[in-house]
């Protein structure tokens, strides 16, 4: 249940219109609802702004159905984050209201348009890192942000990223993907006023370690301001950018 449902609940009871025994049942699966397999945080929303996200990997098509079955009738804007085509086929069983990002291993469920404000600069080294790219991307629109993409800007062609300044400069926060060495998170470090949020993939050869190279370039960077997540942690990194944008737009009144 989100805020809005709540406050609507509350005017119900305090209207007469809802009974205390339906409140009551309306609140009783808070903070959480017990399916046995999974533990369903519906008070999360409260909490934190926005529902619970359903991580697809190790999960059957089966249990998302179930966790989702139960997520949709108390919120919308519901994020199933590695979802291949089977996971979303089986959401349409429960729900045709949803959206499925192939790029970005995302189904949306319920999506809803909610007002984008701030400003994100997703930026991604390869065209082999756009699918993290997107994971972050789509991430933080879902959650209401502007996001502006810069893609295949990569240490290799610099001159490709100095064409984008215009657009990176009005960032409040850079979410920088990279595999390989993973240098572009320090490059636009340097370049940036903003909070950068590196995300190493595990693109590369084989001396990349699956992004264990990329991650130790990113922890060692020598710019300043660069924070990074796990490898191929699109999602984790566009969530974490969500919240600094949302603090920056609200200082600066909600402007661009």
């Amino acid at each position: 249940m989100d805020n809005q449902r709540l406050m609507e609940l509350i005017a119900g009871i305090r209207s007469g219109q809802v009974s205390t025994e339906d409140a009551l049942h309306r609140l009783k699966k808070l903070p959480f609802e017990d399916l046995g397999y999974a533990k369903v945080d519906h008070h999360r929303c409260l909490r934190n702004g926005a529902p619970e996200v359903i991580y697809c990997a190790g999960k059957t098509v089966e249990q998302v159905k179930g966790i989702v079955g139960r997520m949709t009738p108390h919120h919308r804007n519901i994020l199933a984050t590695r979802a291949d085509s089977r996971i979303y086929e089986g959401i349409l069983t429960i729900t045709e209201d949803c959206r499925y990002y192939e790029d970005a291993r995302i189904v949306v469920v319920q999506p809803k348009a909610v007002e984008a404000i701030g400003r994100i600069a997703v930026v991604c080294a390869g065209t082999s890192d756009i699918p993290v790219a997107e994971e972050a991307a789509v991430t933080a629109a879902t959650l209401g942000n502007r996001v502006d993409r810069l893609y295949d800007v990569g240490v290799a062609g610099l001159h490709r990223l100095l064409d984008s300044c215009d657009e990176l400069f009005k960032a409040n926060v850079a979410v920088v993907i990279a595999g390989m060495e993973g240098a572009l998170a320090s490059v636009v470090g340097g370049l940036v006023s903003c909070p950068v949020i590196g995300v190493p993939t595990s693109v590369g050869y084989g001396a990349s370690f699956g992004g264990i190279a990329a991650l130790l370039s990113m922890l060692n960077s020598c710019a300043s301001g660069v924070s990074v997540v796990n490898i191929d942690n699109g999602f984790g990194a566009g969530y974490q950018a969500s919240l600094i944008n949302k603090m920056a737009a609200a200082i600066r009144g909600h402007q661009p």
